[in-house]
């Protein structure tokens, strides 16, 4: 079966982004970024719009793999900060409120990032341009919502804590790193790549 276009294009609004923005209720453009899936054969494309939400800059969802999924991210435009973060587990299971270790990394065109299993990530981008990003996550286009929601990734831990446990915000024209206060529990291993951490 041959998809067409409408089938590998997916655009996340700034309704679902909600969930996860440090200020839900702050404007922002109606859509923050647009996937085109590659499926299994094809690298997938994301475009980010540049601006912000409040003083939050356009970031993705985020989500953590499921099983021992890992994968490469190519930086083709802009600049942005990539942030991973891997949960503590309690008998096997991901505990959404505590973080083994968090990693924020500074990226612009022409580099790349590898995100081992087990690691969550989101990027936001923190340039004036859009951003542009190929990556290598399978997508299987049998799954029940495949181009918006693959059924390799887990979103609903990042739902749960609405985000990770820094946003990317802006202090000074500048990208800065501000806790989430959902994470009560200490982190485990931190580095901010650079960035400084502020407060409210």
């Amino acid at each position: 079966m041959i998809m067409g276009k409408e089938d590998h294009l997916a655009l996340r609004h700034h309704d679902k982004m909600r969930d996860v923005l440090r200020y839900p209720d702050a404007q922002g453009p109606d859509v923050h970024y647009y996937m085109i899936r590659g499926g299994t054969d094809m690298r997938n494309i994301t475009v980010w719009e540049p601006g912000k939400v409040g003083d939050e800059y356009i970031k993705t969802y985020g989500h953590y793999h499921i099983g021992q999924l890992d994968e490469t991210y190519w930086f083709l435009l802009g600049e942005g900060v990539l942030l991973q973060q891997k949960l503590v587990e309690v008998d096997g299971v991901s505990q959404p409120d505590r973080v083994a270790e968090f990693k924020a990394i500074k990226m612009k065109s022409g580099e790349s990032a590898y995100m081992p299993p087990g690691y969550g990530h989101l990027v936001a981008n923190v340039g004036t341009t859009y951003m542009v990003t190929a990556d290598d996550s399978p997508v299987d286009f049998g799954d029940k919502d495949p181009v918006s929601m693959p059924g390799h990734a887990d979103y609903e831990m990042v739902k749960k804590m609405r985000g990770f446990a820094y946003y990317v915000v802006e202090r000074d024209g500048k990208p800065a790193l501000i806790k989430n206060p959902l994470y009560t529990q200490p982190i485990g291993k931190e580095d901010f790549g650079g960035l400084p951490v502020i407060d409210a």
